[in-house]
């Protein structure tokens, strides 16, 4: 039997058959999850939950979790004085999924090396992530333009070779752009105090700080010399302006607390690299518990140079 294709009905064209599906441009929860581990290397499932969810229940933030842990991606350790607080890594083999994802390039995964490893570093990662919220939290508030990757840890930069410290390793730094009263963008070298070293040791990081501000690194073939002045300063290689530095302080009573910003003020009076820095770079120190009581753009912030009157990190 034929079929007469004159009297078959007619089909409605692709083109009246609605708009074609396109796929989501935003990456779900798990990706989302993935990175930030990439990225901050150790995190709560509470402060996952703040970054990823905010406002979800959090069992909905434990639910993926749970399964990149099942599909072997990620792992946790349960942290000391707790017996349910769960902080997250990625596995060697989440590190090889996420090795060359366009958030983290240019940015090597090194996944820890089990529980025990993750364990020892909790205490200080944890409240590194536990600063970065404090600044997102307020940044959402303010409806200003800050995300969960705009806080990248562990930025590394070469100093010149002095016979002392030959790197400078700020625990993050901060891309942040304001929206109101007008749009302004942010750099910020951030180091997050738990009062663990000794306030000299502390202060003793604006100096390497005012090392790399005036360090003019040489090229092929070349020597740091008097001519090579005009040659680009290292630190214009990597940001337009040179970043402002905060200090976080936590760990301690009000009063140690504010001996260890006095020692700060008093390494920018004293030392005349520090003091030179100062007049070029914005610096200035808060305490965390203040920063999550008031904001993080709140008036909490000390200069380290000039008036102690506090004032936002925007405005030191």
């Amino acid at each position: 039997m034929t079929t007469d294709l004159s009297e078959a009905p007619d089909l409605p064209a692709a083109t009246d058959a609605g708009p074609e599906l396109q796929p989501s441009t935003e990456d779900s929860p798990a990706h989302q999850a993935m990175t930030l581990l990439a990225q901050h290397r150790l995190v709560t499932t509470t402060q996952m939950q703040q970054m990823v969810m905010p406002g979800a229940a959090r069992q909905s933030m434990s639910e993926v979790l749970n399964t990149l842990r099942e599909g072997k991606l990620i792992s946790y350790t349960v942290l000391a004085r707790s017996s349910t607080l769960r902080a997250w890594y990625l596995t060697p083999r989440g590190a090889r999924v996420v090795a060359g994802w366009p958030e983290l390039r240019g940015r090597p995964t090194q996944p820890l090396g089990g529980s025990v490893e993750a364990s020892l570093r909790a205490a200080h990662t944890l409240t590194v992530v536990r600063t970065h919220l404090a600044f997102l939290t307020d940044a959402r508030a303010r409806g200003d333009e800050y995300g969960p990757l705009d806080w990248v840890p562990e930025v590394a930069h070469r100093l010149p070779d002095t016979g002392g410290e030959d790197k400078l390793i700020a625990d993050a730094v901060l891309h942040y752009a304001a929206t109101a009263p007008r749009r302004l963008q942010y750099r910020a070298f951030v180091e997050v105090d738990r009062t663990t070293m000794s306030s000299e040791r502390l202060a003793r990081k604006l100096i390497s700080y005012a090392r790399f501000h005036d360090y003019t690194a040489p090229g092929p073939g070349r020597r740091n010399t008097v001519a090579d002045q005009a040659a680009m300063l290292a630190w214009q290689r990597f940001y337009p302006r040179f970043p402002r530095v905060l200090f976080v302080l936590t760990g301690a009573g009000d009063d140690a607390l504010r001996r260890r910003i006095n020692d700060l003020r008093a390494m920018v009076a004293g030392h005349p690299l520090v003091t030179q820095l100062a007049g070029h770079v914005p610096l200035g120190a808060a305490v965390l518990e203040d920063l999550e009581r008031h904001g993080a753009s709140g008036p909490v912030w000390r200069p380290l140079s000039g008036t102690d009157e506090p004032r936002s990190w925007m405005d030191l």
